[in-house]
């Protein structure tokens, strides 16, 4: 299998330095302030690629979008599928709970293979 794209930690930790120093701050208060350990933005620092929820904590404390420190794939996509789309911002709904967000996202899934299938043979 070939991989379609790579995370550029390098760049993603170039962004997070600036942000860091556009707000004045010291590694240790954007790791108190991220909640992402000291050794882990040292570990990045030297090229490292953070953990999932590393990377989650560092991108909301910046405001980092991680699709744009992806590189490769020419196959790239403008979009996402409607589907991920739709399970994202169930998901990301702060009035739904954790299983609430689940439970839509695997109702919608299945009305959209029905209704998928039904399309297609009419």
């Amino acid at each position: 299998m070939t991989r379609k794209g790579r995370f550029d930690a390098d760049a993603f930790f170039a962004a997070l330095d600036g942000e860091r120093q556009a707000r004045g701050l010291t590694w240790k208060k954007v790791a108190d302030e991220s909640g992402v350990s000291a050794s882990t933005l040292t570990r990045i620092s030297q090229g490292k690629r953070p953990d999932v929820d590393s990377l989650a904590a560092l991108a909301a404390w910046s405001g980092l979008h991680v699709d744009r420190f992806v590189r490769g794939g020419s196959a790239r996509k403008e979009e996402p599928e409607r589907l991920a789309m739709i399970s994202t911002y169930l998901r990301s709904d702060p009035q739904l709970n954790e299983e609430a967000a689940a439970a839509l996202d695997e109702i919608v899934k299945a009305a959209y293979k029905e209704l998928r299938k039904a399309t297609r043979t009419t």
